[in-house]
């Protein structure tokens, strides 16, 4: 098997308030523990001025001892060219109004999804990504609930309606200085900000977000230009929508863009689905359908079973409309195979935090490795065969 020595990876994050920067440091030290368990040296490279989207260097080498002058090569080399195509504008709009006004985008965002069957087909295809659609909605609506009782507690005692004096302003600093920081525990406001995306990015009804949209497609189309052995189109829960409509824009425009190229399109944890089973995305679903028919992409799909926030087991391809055509090839991994006994159980009930898993560094070797995908020696491919080594021999 040929080893990759130039790759080009257009990575499209999941839905989190960092930028391009901050993703950049957090895949650093992701490859540095990555390195440190397989055992070969990584040097990530800093931010290329005035790239947009964010881009750097990853060089990573065989770790073997000085050669002697005249013996030979000292072994392995590969180098990665990264783009870091983050929808950070995109969240911080989102996040960017008052309380009052972001619960009530959240609460609107659930009618829309529950309205075009979205959440009828969360539960049909993966029951626990339905519950972890309801329950930032229902903790929230029980608070409302429970504000409400407690203003209206005089009427219920029999006071007099002079008592909402105090026991309105109780109600308030109930919800404001008792919810709201616990809820901050289950990053509520956040969600409710994911899910006004969803429907943005099924319905494509908002005009900042289709220009946005534009926008990346023009630049990763300029990424595609440089030459390199392999490119890797990887994406993380939201981010894999993001790359759908991309990518999908791209061979819109122009169907022969990857003609030549070997291909890699690889969806972590992917949410493709929180967007397409909404029954206004028709344009999502055929897009899936361009990216999975294109002969130069090959699909992966990163699926695990204790990620409740993914749609664990279910044909993407398939489900999106497109049973004709050829399908993504699930590989379904474990996070406690990656981490150590004691760091699994610090982590286990942050579903969050286990979602976060699949770009995060391992501590252990294991069947996935996020730096070696696309950084590694070892073309993309090998990931699709448990049986494949992950490493040179």
């Amino acid at each position: 098997m040929k080893l990759i020595e130039k790759r080009v990876v257009l990575h499209f994050p999941g839905f989190e308030p960092l930028d391009g920067v901050a993703h950049r440091a957090r895949y650093e030290r992701s490859a540095r523990q990555s390195a440190a368990v397989w055992g070969y040296s990584v040097e990530t490279g800093p931010v290329d001025e005035g790239s947009d989207p964010v881009s750097f260097e990853v060089r990573t080498a065989e770790r073997v001892a000085a050669p002697v002058a005249g013996t030979g090569s000292p072994g392995w080399q590969t180098k990665s060219r990264i783009h870091m195509v983050d929808h950070d504008i995109l969240v911080r709009k989102l996040r960017a109004g008052n309380t009052l006004s972001q619960i009530i985008a959240g609460f609107r965002s659930c009618a829309e999804i529950m309205f075009e069957g979205g959440m009828r087909g969360y539960f049909r295809h993966a029951w626990r990504f339905g519950l972890f659609f309801l329950f930032p909605f229902l903790l929230t609506a029980l608070a409302i609930v429970l504000t409400a009782q407690i203003a209206i507690m005089p009427y219920g005692l029999g006071f007099s309606p002079w008592h909402v004096l105090w026991s309105g302003p109780l109600a308030f600093c109930f919800f404001i200085f008792a919810f709201l920081p616990f809820s901050e525990r289950f990053h509520t406001l956040h969600l409710f900000a994911d899910w006004a995306m969803a429907v943005a990015l099924g319905r494509m009804d908002r005009t900042d977000f289709n220009g946005w949209l534009e926008d990346r497609a023009t630049a990763v189309h300029a990424a595609l230009a440089e030459e390199a052995d392999e490119y890797v189109i990887s994406s993380h829960s939201m981010g894999s929508s993001v790359a759908a409509h991309v990518i999908g824009i791209l061979l819109e425009r122009e169907p022969e863009i990857f003609k030549g190229k070997r291909v890699m399109f690889a969806t972590l944890g992917s949410a493709i689905l929180q967007c397409a089973l909404m029954s206004s995305a028709t344009l999502l679903r055929d897009r899936v359908g361009l990216i999975a028919r294109c002969p130069e992409i090959s699909w992966l799909d990163v699926q695990c079973l204790t990620d409740s926030i993914n749609f664990y087991k279910v044909p993407v391809v398939a489900v999106s409309g497109h049973a004709d055509a050829p399908q993504a090839k699930m590989i379904l991994i474990r996070v406690k195979q990656m981490l150590t006994r004691e760091h699994y159980r610090k982590i286990r009930k942050d579903q969050l935090r286990v979602h976060r898993q699949y770009v995060l560094g391992p501590d252990l070797r294991a069947s996935f490795d996020f730096t070696l995908l696309t950084s590694g020696p070892m073309p993309a491919s090998v990931f699709a065969d448990p049986d494949e080594k992950r490493m040179p021999g």
